[in-house]
């Protein structure tokens, strides 16, 4: 004969009103002989206490552990271990509060490990706080909905055109938490809703109080949630990256912008590095206000150049999203991965390493015929020549120190005064070029970005050259009024004042 298989068989207590438990769940409890309760805080106690149903509570995992995640693993680990030990005469009873399935992390455990321990699970259903919430808080769940742990909540999963429900607050650090994970998508005084015990008499409370008020009330515990109905605000829909998408879409459609329907990649290709310019200005002022907005600018060159590829079919901007995530998780394995990295350098060495190694993989390290291939040729020109003596430089061709760089730079100098004097326009041109050039090198071995360096000497010359305007704008005369001298007297006393 067939040995019984054992079985653990688990019922929900529904959500806390004892006229919502159901008659299959009642006859179970009724007639358990091993009847465990994950816990005791749960108004259905009463019930098996009045008729007289012996139960054993997990209660002294919460105690015994720091995290839930900790007291959910020991107490499915000790049913397998109880229903392992059985002799198959009799099943083990698992009760939980409110629906198995729903916001029962011990349940999924069970049905992930009871198949390998060779145990039978069984799941009855049982009325969850969802129930509840719809009737009490009176929402149609089918007009968009979702329910969220606030255990583990992240803003990119608010959704704020969807009924949101947040289950498991369980006191007032949860809520505390909470509270500023909402306020990553909603205003402080976004009116939210807080359920207490929803359907049981004599416990239930709601109360909706502004969002930063969340973590002042009391009341939370075990049957505790939060509710925020779904908004069709504009200022909260315009916070989602989706609604970016709509737009851009809605411009270029036929019933859009005339001028955004006609732009081409090439046609708009110059407002690209216009608005990247401007927000390095933004950068470089150290202008917040500045930065929020032409950082925008920047991002909608990206989305209505993916726009006019997602309507060819070629991809999408959200294919760029994808293959942007992708290749920051690859390109640093110190953090995502195995491969450790104690410095700025040695994660540096990982990216690098990675990168080289991903372009094996797409079979691009193959397409290229030079080491200096990949360096985009619409770079400025001091930051191309940059780019290209790095690379270069890490196959060795490059001078070992300073000294003969500088000498290159005397050398280049010289051949560019005896051009300028006596030189065609195209030999003037190229020898001014190898001096840049040389001097790109200089920069190089004193850790100085070329682009910044002149970046920063222009903006010292319009400092310096206002401070002359004012002078003479002070004196009421113009630059007709002046000389060279007077105007380099100016210059002296604002380069002092610096």
């Amino acid at each position: 004969m067939l040995q019984q298989k054992p079985a653990i068989t688990v019922v929900g207590l529904g959500s806390g009103d004892a006229d919502q438990l159901t008659l299959g769940v009642w006859r179970r409890l009724q007639n358990a002989s091993r009847l465990y309760v994950r816990t005791e805080h749960h108004p259905m106690m009463n019930l098996l206490q009045e008729n007289g149903i012996r139960y054993e509570s997990f209660d002294r995992f919460y105690e015994a552990h720091d995290s839930f995640p900790d007291v959910y693993e020991a107490i499915a680990s000790e049913l397998i271990s109880l229903a392992s030990s059985a002799d198959g005469s009799s099943d083990i009873l698992y009760a939980v509060p409110g629906h198995p399935m729903v916001a029962e992390r011990t349940v999924q455990l069970l049905r992930e490990r009871c198949g390998d321990a060779g145990i039978q699970l069984n799941i009855l259903g049982g009325e969850s706080f969802l129930d509840q919430a719809f009737v009490r808080l009176g929402f149609d769940p089918i007009e968009g909905f979702q329910l969220l742990d606030a255990a583990d909540l992240k803003p990119s999963q608010l959704q704020p055109a969807l009924h949101t429900v947040i289950g498991q607050v369980y006191d007032v650090f949860t809520a505390s938490d909470l509270k500023l994970t909402l306020m990553e998508r909603y205003p402080d005084d976004h009116p939210v809703v807080v359920g207490h015990a929803l359907g049981v008499a004599d416990e239930e409370s709601i109360v909706t109080v502004p969002l930063y008020e969340l973590d002042r009330i009391d009341g939370y515990g075990n049957l505790s949630l939060v509710f925020l109905p779904r908004s069709d605000d504009e200022a909260l829909q315009n916070r989602s990256f989706d609604r970016l998408h709509e737009i851009v879409s809605i411009l270029r459609s036929p019933e859009g912008c005339p001028w955004d329907r006609e732009q081409t990649h090439q046609s708009i290709r110059k407002n690209f590095i216009e608005e990247l310019y401007e927000a390095l200005e933004a950068l470089d002022n150290d202008d917040p206000d500045g930065m929020r907005e032409e950082f925008g600018d920047v991002i909608l060159q990206v989305m209505l150049h993916s726009q006019m590829e997602e309507e060819v079919g070629s991809f999408s901007v959200y294919d760029v999203i994808q293959t942007l995530n992708e290749k920051l998780i690859f390109r640093h394995p110190h953090v995502f991965g195995d491969r450790g990295a104690s410095n700025a350098e040695e994660a540096l060495g990982n990216w690098e390493q990675m990168k080289a190694e991903e372009k094996k993989r797409t079979g691009e390290a193959e397409k290229r015929k030079s080491l200096l291939d990949g360096i985009p040729k619409d770079l400025p020109a001091l930051m191309r020549a940059y780019k290209i003596q790095k690379k270069a430089a890490k196959v060795g061709f490059d001078w070992d120190d300073l000294d003969p760089v500088l000498a290159k730079i005397q050398e280049e100098l010289g051949e560019l005064r005896e051009a300028a004097s006596e030189g065609t326009p195209d030999e003037k041109i190229g020898e001014l070029g190898d001096l840049l050039f040389a001097v790109v090198n200089a920069a190089r071995f004193v850790d100085a970005d070329p682009e910044e360096a002149l970046a920063r000497t222009n903006a010292k010359f319009m400092r310096r050259f206002a401070y002359i305007e004012e002078c003479l704008r002070i004196e009421g005369r113009t630059f007709d009024q002046t000389d060279l001298v007077e105007m380099d007297r100016f210059w002296e006393e604002a380069k002092a004042k610096e």
